[in-house]
């Protein structure tokens, strides 16, 4: 007797059924957040990816292609016909990840790699097991899903999420074009201008291993006429102790609100080059190659 082969007579027991369930929305929470959070904070998404040693040219092209792969990958998953590929798709992903990091492993160990959100994590033993933990339950919600059908409407989802990543990386850039800054900010207790000259801001956690280094970089560039301005986004009580220690010639604000709200990022450092209080240009990476190229074609160095 031949036995049927369609998706809709696949035997699936019932409580396998609630168990893939089960593994595929727990994965799709976790997929589907962490790609809206890189669609949403596209230049935010590429400072952290440039910090596990993703060359800055390719940083904001990898967070925006990612962010679009997890959403798709995780509605996959939640929709029955298109579980199997959706587990795929995200088993792969974690593989890869798994993979990187382990070939980085001894130069990324300690760094923040909080790349789902609701799991804050740092790169040691943890990451792999939470990853592995996650691969468990996508090869579950696969295995015990029905064969996948439907290219056409898989296809038609993944155009909707490119053209959603694409209107919020717009916005995005938009918003971090000639934004004016407040005409003043508070420093030692007075009104400091931010309307007069050239100034740039820099975002930095006293804290961050990343921000330490890039403002050991910046107190070596031969400034031209222009006022660096230090915002620290935490620990504000060891910010002058950074800049002792990093040798960065800055005035200190304790603005942080005030100014984020009209500059937004992600996770420092960051930084905004102004002219006459409008944003030049923003800096998200601090590397070899930025923040000094784009400094010195403004301008603001020599």
């Amino acid at each position: 007797m031949a036995h049927p082969t369609s998706a809709s007579a696949w035997p699936v027991p019932a409580w396998r059924g609630w168990v893939a369930l089960g593994c595929a929305l727990a994965v799709s929470i976790f997929f589907v957040g962490a790609g809206v959070w890189k669609v949403m904070d596209p230049l935010g998404w590429a400072a952290k990816v440039s910090q596990l040693k993703v060359p800055s040219t390719l940083s904001l092209p990898l967070a925006v292609g990612l962010g679009i792969v997890e959403i798709f990958s995780g509605v996959l998953l939640l929709v029955p016909r298109f579980r199997r590929w959706g587990a795929l798709l995200t088993g792969g992903l974690l593989l890869v990840f798994m993979a990187y990091i382990g070939y980085h492993y001894n130069a990324l160990r300690g760094e923040d790699c909080t790349c789902f959100p609701f799991l804050e994590r740092a790169i040691g033993p943890q990451f792999f097991a939470t990853d592995a933990l996650m691969l468990a339950a996508a090869a579950i919600a696969g295995w015990w899903a029905r064969p996948s059908i439907g290219i056409r409407p898989a296809a038609m989802v993944l155009g909707a999420v490119c053209v959603f990543a694409g209107v919020s990386y717009g916005v995005t850039v938009a918003r971090q074009s000639g934004v004016e800054a407040p005409a003043t900010v508070t420093v030692d207790g007075k009104p400091y201008s931010l309307r007069e000259g050239r100034v740039f801001l820099y975002f930095f956690d006293p804290e961050c291993s990343h921000c330490f280094a890039a403002a050991k970089q910046m107190s070596g560039y031969a400034w031209k006429d222009v006022r660096v301005v230090g915002i620290p986004t935490r620990v504000p009580q060891f910010a002058e102790q950074f800049l002792g220690d990093t040798g960065l010639k800055a005035v200190l604000t304790p603005d942080l609100e005030v100014l984020k709200a009209k500059f937004p990022f992600g996770d420092p450092p960051f930084g905004v080059a102004l002219e006459h209080g409008r944003q030049r240009e923003a800096f998200v990476f601090f590397d070899d190659v930025q923040p000094v190229k784009g400094l010195r074609e403004l301008g603001y160095i020599q």
